[in-house]
């Protein structure tokens, strides 16, 4: 994957050049037709999501807590702390989403522990702004 696609995910472009191009060696790419469940509240979170393109709602014990398009992520925190969802996210239209499968987490952590760092770091900053008062488990 070319790494201009992973600058513009606002998660990923604060992170170095070299550590953009090393996320999307591993990255992969998805795309779902709306009514798909990207990632179901309480399921062990075995990748993260960027959209591309296409919009998804999250929804929280049934309640519906967000709405997502281009550019947002979810399941991050599942995917970095070895985890469970806090929702469910379903896709309102056809999304085009960038992957990266806890796997390819693991292994940049073992070949590039900066640049994981920078991302777990990312990750933190993101969440205490937009999660907030939400419980410190897993998304």
């Amino acid at each position: 994957m070319d790494s201009s696609r992973i600058a513009a995910i606002p998660l990923f472009s604060a992170l170095a050049p070299e550590q953009q191009a090393q996320l999307a060696e591993v990255a992969g790419e998805v795309t779902l037709p709306a009514g798909s469940v990207v990632a179901a509240e309480v399921d062990f979170g075995y990748a993260l999501f960027a959209i591309e393109e296409g919009t998804a709602e999250v929804r929280r014990d049934d309640e519906l807590v967000g709405r997502l398009g281009p550019g947002d992520v979810v399941g991050e925190i599942a995917v970095l702390s070895s985890g469970r969802r806090i929702a469910t996210v379903t896709a309102t239209s056809p999304v085009r989403l960038i992957t990266l499968l806890n796997r390819d987490v693991w292994r940049l952590e073992r070949e590039s522990p900066t640049a994981l760092e920078a991302l777990r770091e990312t990750v933190r900053r993101r969440t205490a702004e937009t999660v907030g008062g939400w419980p410190s488990a897993p998304a």
